[in-house]
């Protein structure tokens, strides 16, 4: 089954359907993204999948594809300060939420992927790695990906010394070096750092 026939095994007449999923959880550093998509029912995009499959040039190609395509569309965020205080999981339902409210046409069935729904009075469903089931999904995926991505590049023109072009906030051995070098910076989430630091301070990295 492709992409496209999954979601059609969702559609009841003429509703709307939409897909979200966030992007960002993971990272060290900057806010969580996600996005809301809702395409027309006829609509194949050629080549989508869960954005993590894809690679950065294909993903900016489909951003444009599922822009061009979509009914209407929406990206949202929750920041730093939002994760730090209510967790990157809430975090990223509010992101949803956020995008999927800031929709100009209102949803009839939502596809969430993962297993948790954002707060919201939309019908919805949890489909869990959705975003390589569903092509409502992995749009959303794709936009969430490229949104944030760029958000990364424009974060690291403010802060060259971490080179977060390279990483994108994700804690890999440079950026860990770089943390070592500078410390943290205010885009960073101190409490994806506190196991770090307290293996430090115990001489343990």
């Amino acid at each position: 089954m492709t992409l496209a026939e999954f979601d059609m095994t969702y559609r009841e007449g003429d509703i709307l359907l939409c897909g979200t999923d966030e992007a960002g959880r993971g990272p060290l550093a900057g806010d969580v993204f996600a996005a809301a998509v809702i395409l027309p029912p006829d609509a194949v995009i050629e080549g989508i999948n869960d954005s993590k499959k894809l690679s950065e040039k294909k993903r900016e190609q489909l951003f444009d594809t599922i822009t061009n395509a979509a009914l209407c569309w929406s990206v949202q965020r929750a920041t730093v300060e939002e994760i730090e205080m209510m967790n990157i999981l809430n975090a990223a339902m509010l992101a949803m939420k956020r995008a999927v409210e800031s929709l100009e046409m209102r949803p009839d069935l939502l596809l969430v992927d993962g297993n948790r729904l954002p707060d919201t009075d939309i019908r919805s469903l949890a489909i869990v790695k959705g975003d390589g089931l569903s092509q409502s999904i992995a749009a959303a995926s794709v936009l969430a990906k490229v949104t944030r991505d760029r958000y990364m590049l424009q974060m690291a023109r403010e802060y060259p010394q971490y080179q977060f072009e390279k990483h994108k906030g994700y804690g890999t051995k440079l950026h860990y070096e770089m943390l070592d070098m500078y410390g943290a910076s205010e885009i960073h989430r101190m409490s994806f750092l506190r196991k770090y630091y307290a293996k430090k301070s115990a001489g343990s990295v």
